[in-house]
This record gives structure tokens, C-alpha cells and sequence, in this order.
């Protein structure tokens, strides 16, 4: 399901996913109340939502499918606000694109999705980055499960820094950091770095 107000982008993207045999665009919608009444009333695997909307917008929109709904948010807009970002992957949004990518991309981005992964573009993770700057993140993981140290390198991945870099601001050999790292993954059974970071900012998963 599309949710845009925008009618050019909205059936725009209907007719470019419809092209793949792997989707069915089942409705679309003009604003984020619309969207959660058809998901709640219609089965429905992906929500591609915009942010900004009328009556509701997208972030709103994607916690009351979350909380009502198996549907899976997807919040894919031209805006890419950092006020917005933590917000709709608190709410559950399972991935935040912009909609300047490839259709090549969105298909695979709402694949990805669809097969239990979060999607978060490079330039969205830059946008959290910037906006945490310095500061260290405040976190809502449960701290009981991790070391110190270990919540140190979460923090510093959620603030973008490479591996280099962290050894670098912490006084330890990248090899250290990698086995850190290694560690918090076998904890929390995530699978890469960028999951770490939308972990230790939301508490979440998945």
C-alpha cells in the first residue's frame, strides 16, 4: 500500500512497482489515517508511507500500524528532516528511504523489509549522525546486558565513527574494537553495525 498525498508520486509509484511480478500495490491512499484504516482492515505485508501528509502524517501513521497492524512501515519521503528519522523508527518503522532512489532500489529496499531487515539509506545515518554530533546518545538498551565498554563502542557506532576511528578515540587496536563488536552482535543477534546503531538509539531489534 502507497500513502502520498501527492497523486503524481503516489500513482507514480503504483505503475513503477507494479512492473515487478513480486509486488501487488493492493490501494493507495492520500494521508496517514486513510493508510491505517485500510491496513487495519485489509491484509497488507509493506506500507510505503510519505512523512509529511495531511490529517496524520507518516510517523504517527506508522506507530498505530505497528501497534494494530502486521503491516511492515516503510517510510520513503523527499524529506530527509532528522527530526523525523528517530522518531518513525521508534514507531516502528522498519526502514527510511528517499524517494529519489532507483525503482531498482525501493524494490529491493521494500524486499529487504519484507524478509524481516531494517533499511536505513547512508545519507539518513549521516543525517542522525550530524544531528547527535559530539554529544554521546542517550540509549535505551538495557544497559545490565553489556559492559562499560561495550556501550562505549555501541555509542560511538551510533554516532558513525569506523573502526579506525574509534580506536583511535579510545586508546585500543581496531582488533579490540572488532572483537567488541563481535561480541554485541552475538548479544543482541543482529547482524551488522547499522543494527547496532538504530538498536542503541531505540532499544529495538528489529
Amino acid at each position: 500500500m502507497i500513502a502520498d498525498d501527492n497523486s503524481f508520486i503516489r500513482e507514480g509509484m503504483k505503475i513503477i512497482l507494479n512492473t515487478y511480478e513480486e509486488f501487488d500495490v493492493i490501494a493507495t491512499v492520500n494521508d496517514g489515517l486513510e493508510a491505517v484504516h485500510f491496513c487495519k482492515n485489509h491484509i497488507v505485508d509493506i506500507a510505503l508511507l510519505d512523512v509529511r501528509m495531511p490529517n496524520m502524517n507518516g510517523v504517527e501513521a506508522t506507530k498505530l500500524i505497528t501497534e494494530q497492524t502486521k503491516t511492515k512501515p516503510l517510510i520513503l519521503t523527499t524529506f530527509d528532516d532528522d527530526e523525523y528519522i528517530l522518531d518513525a523508527i521508534k514507531n516502528g518503522a522498519k526502514g527510511y528511504l528517499l524517494k529519489n532512489n532507483d525503482p531498482e532500489q525501493i524494490r529491493d529496499a521494500i524486499k529487504s523489509v519484507y524478509n524481516g531487515n531494517t533499511v536505513m539509506q547512508d545519507v539518513v545515518l549521516e543525517k542522525l549522525k550530524a544531528n547527535l554530533g559530539e554529544k554521546k546518545p542517550d540509549t535505551k538498551v538495557d544497559k545490565s546486558l553489556f559492559t562499560e565498554r561495550e556501550l562505549d563502542i555501541m555509542s560511538h557506532i551510533a554516532k558513525g565513527l569506523s573502526n579506525k576511528e574509534m580506536a583511535k578515540q579510545l586508546f585500543i587496536s581496531e582488533g579490540t574494537i572488532a572483537n567488541y563488536i563481535s561480541s554485541i552482535l552475538g548479544k543482541t543477534r543482529l547482524e551488522h553495525r547499522t543494527q547496532i546503531a538504530i538498536y542503541f538509539l531505540t532499544g529495538k531489534v528489529n
